[in-house]
């Protein structure tokens, strides 16, 4: 398998996905989350780093939002599970698709 050449900023893959940023940093936290070495922290001088994405990265992280749509609760229960703050959950929430 060839090696990937390039990667995607997780702020360019929300918008390139429409998908909430927060949300996707919540599901980056943990990299059980995504294909092992399809999430790239990169590391530009600053206290945080960039996180990435590669081409199989970004389809990975979409089948994972894919798959938490259909849990009981849904996204909302995977922030609670994440122990996220209630404030950044109804941020996110805010932001979701209506079904």
């Amino acid at each position: 398998m060839a090696r990937p050449t390039h990667v995607y900023t997780i702020d360019y893959v929300a918008s390139l996905i429409g998908e909430n940023i927060e949300l996707l940093q919540k599901i980056a936290n943990n990299s059980d989350n995504i294909d092992y070495g399809e999430m790239i922290h990169v590391h530009d001088g600053s206290e945080e780093g960039i996180t990435t994405f590669t081409d199989r990265g970004i389809e990975s992280l979409q089948e994972f939002l894919a798959d938490i749509r259909t849990w009981d609760g849904g996204v909302r229960q995977f922030l609670i599970d994440e122990q996220c703050d209630p404030e950044r959950i109804e941020r996110i929430m805010a932001d979701q698709p209506k079904s």
